[in-house]
């Protein structure tokens, strides 16, 4: 039988809880993971469940697409990882939503220069946010970023959706995650890219 996105999501999180259980922290967070091997060395992924987050996104009804690799695990690729990145159309009407669901799980919000943002409205008026929960790290962005020749509010509207354990979730279409890796072109892109091709 064909593994649903449900159960490839709620594979990863087990797989990587007895990955890095006992694992002792090294001061690395998603952004210091290096190009090759991805968050899953930071410490990030120490304790990594984004469901609590995608949960209170749902809660919300705040639309934002899981990209990066959780995604990809979505769409079936075996790497494990330790961030979660989101993107979200920016609109000033549904920024409401996510200050909502972020605010509910505690997020602690730093703009993309590293200064942190207190204020909620605020934070989600950037093109922009870094985020921390409890149980999850990573970028939450918008089409306003310079994303080269992607159009990606365009994969807004095209994003899949799946139940995962009660949540539904929104993630970025196979076609538009492979764009988005090759567009990237870091090495783990690249290879991620050819895991999701592969017949």
């Amino acid at each position: 039988m064909t593994p649903t996105p449900e159960t490839r999501l709620l594979n990863a999180i087990a797989r990587t809880a007895d990955l890095t259980r006992g694992r002792a922290r090294a001061g690395r967070t998603h952004d210091d993971a290096d190009d090759m091997e991805g968050t899953i060395a930071s410490d990030d992924a120490i304790g990594f469940n984004p469901l609590p987050l995608l949960r209170a996104l749902d809660a919300s009804g705040a639309r934002a697409v899981i990209i990066g690799q959780v995604a990809g695990i979505l769409h079936g690729s075996v790497e494990l990882t330790g961030d979660l990145d989101l993107l979200w159309s920016g609109s000033a009407d549904e920024a409401a939503a996510l200050s909502q669901a972020f605010g509910s799980v505690d997020a602690e919000l730093w703009s993309d220069d590293g200064q942190r943002v207190n204020d909620l409205s605020a934070a989600f008026a950037l093109p922009k946010v870094e985020f921390r929960t409890a149980e999850s790290a990573g970028d939450c962005c918008t089409p306003a970023l310079p994303w080269g020749e992607l159009h990606v509010a365009s994969f807004l509207d095209r994003a899949d959706v799946a139940d995962v354990d009660g949540v539904r979730l929104h993630y970025l279409a196979l076609d538009d995650l492979i764009a988005m890796r090759l567009a990237v072109g870091r090495p783990k892109d690249l290879r991620r890219a050819a895991e999701l091709q592969a017949p």
